[in-house]
């Protein structure tokens, strides 16, 4: 169980894959931005990113408005 930063914030988690992890905190996905370790990434990448003991994840949800 690797320990994350996500968001700031340390937390350990029950996966090493980045996709797993999103589905398993009921976000929004289609609303989601995801940030890895300083690096944006496309949605297309998310099946790809193994996760690591000390990574860093920003998630971020799109909001309209003005």
């Amino acid at each position: 169980m690797p320990l994350l930063i996500i968001n700031g914030e340390s937390k350990e988690v029950f996966s090493t894959s980045l996709e797993d992890l999103l589905a398993g905190l009921s976000l929004p996905l289609p609303l989601m931005l995801v940030e890895h370790n300083g690096r944006a990434l496309h949605r297309s990448e998310w099946t790809s990113v193994k996760l690591a003991e000390g990574d860093r994840l920003e998630l971020l949800k799109v909001a309209a408005g003005g």
